[in-house]
């Protein structure tokens, strides 16, 4: 018990916890506001305004630079992890969306269902990959500026 407790006060495991959560919530939030319909899928689901991969990593760096400093270890250690995680999202993971939201017109295409028929594989026809998996440049910023925002508050309200 006594280790939990520690762990519940840990602001470099709380900031990004916390960050993650913060940002899935605000993603629901925002899709409701935008699109006037309830998305359950938008409390886990990947991509979105904000981005809660940026405000996960943004979270533990800013928490890891406030409780070891600039030149410690943990702070570089989770400032490359972030610059990591950031890039993929924005890039790696923005495009294989686009990619999904092309395929998905294509597979809706009668000519392509018939010509997956013929091959026997009809159970592609009934595919829908998710187009909802990367981030813009702006959804990354936000997260990572609400990320930063919450690492600043846990270190200190856990102090």
């Amino acid at each position: 018990m006594e280790q939990l407790q520690a762990a519940l006060h840990n602001p470099v495991l709380v900031a990004p916890i916390v960050g993650w959560c913060v940002a899935q919530i605000l993603k629901v939030i925002i899709h409701l506001c935008v699109t006037k319909s309830w998305n359950w899928e938008r409390f886990v689901g990947g991509g979105g305004m904000p981005s809660s991969h940026s405000a996960t990593v943004g979270g533990l760096a800013t928490a890891a630079f406030l409780e070891f400093g600039p030149a410690s270890f943990e702070f570089a250690m989770a400032t490359v992890f972030g610059i990591i995680v950031m890039y993929d999202a924005m890039n790696v993971r923005l495009e294989t969306g686009k990619q999904s939201t092309i395929i998905n017109m294509l597979i809706k295409n009668e000519d392509i269902k018939a010509k997956l028929d013929e091959t026997g594989k009809d159970k592609w026809a009934e595919i829908i990959l998710k187009e909802y998996v990367g981030h813009t440049p702006s959804q990354v910023l936000v997260g990572l500026i609400l990320g930063i925002l919450i690492g600043v508050g846990a270190s200190y309200l856990l102090k």
